[in-house]
């Protein structure tokens, strides 16, 4: 098998898509690697998952099951991806971060730290989700927001612009957090509420039923 030597480590063609993975990782004959993309340092791809684009996946992260990583995305750390979910554009997870079931996170999205996104949350553009955060349901975290720290969004909740959800934070139901607005500490956003501009929602405080909460834009 001909190989080709990167910074000192052998790597090879994988038989299913021609993609380089290092002497290192362990990528499963069943998946398929990319001829542009690249699996190295211990990571691990298995079942039927697929690597594709200029895609990497590195470090001791694990892609399985049916998802997708591909575009420009990195998957690194102890990372997990799996399920039907997938990662792409130039999307980056990392850290002890796990995407699974149906999510999807592009863009130019970070996840970091043991965040978890699934079910059929949608996270992208300039977004980090970090910390303990959980994305999921059918919740949408786009535009340059941050949720982080133990914050949830879930059910049909949508946080975008520049918009902060964190601490211990629920934004949940069909609520939305646009703006410059922050939702911090034990706030709860719900129902059809919307906080927007550089409104704040803190403490124990609660938007709930169809409050429109706005702050000086």
């Amino acid at each position: 098998m001909k190989k080709t030597v990167i910074n000192g480590v052998n790597y090879y063609s994988h038989s299913n898509g021609g993609g380089l993975v290092a002497e290192t990782a362990d990528v499963s004959k069943t998946a398929y690697i990319g001829p542009n993309a690249r699996v190295y340092s211990h990571a691990r791809v298995f079942s039927h998952a697929r690597v594709y684009g200029h895609a990497r996946v590195f470090g001791d992260a694990r892609v399985y099951g049916h998802a997708k990583v591909y575009g420009y995305a990195r998957v690194f750390g102890c990372a997990k991806v799996y399920g039907h979910a997938k990662v792409y554009g130039y999307a980056e997870v990392f850290s002890n971060v796990r995407v699974y079931g149906h999510a999807r996170v592009f863009g130019d999205a970070e996840i970091a730290g043991d965040a978890r996104v699934y079910g059929h949350a949608r996270v992208s553009g300039d977004t980090e989700v970090a910390g303990d955060a959980r994305v999921y349901d059918n919740a949408k975290v786009y535009g340059d927001a941050e949720v982080s720290g133990y914050a949830r969004v879930y059910d049909n909740a949508r946080v975008y612009s520049h918009a902060i959800v964190i601490g211990h934070a629920r934004v949940f139901s069909h609520a939305e957090v646009s703006g410059d607005a922050e939702v911090i500490s034990y706030a709860r956003v719900y129902d059809n509420a919307k906080v927007s501009g550089d409104a704040e929602v803190f403490g124990n405080n609660k938007g709930t039923g169809k409050a429109i909460v706005t702050g000086n834009t």
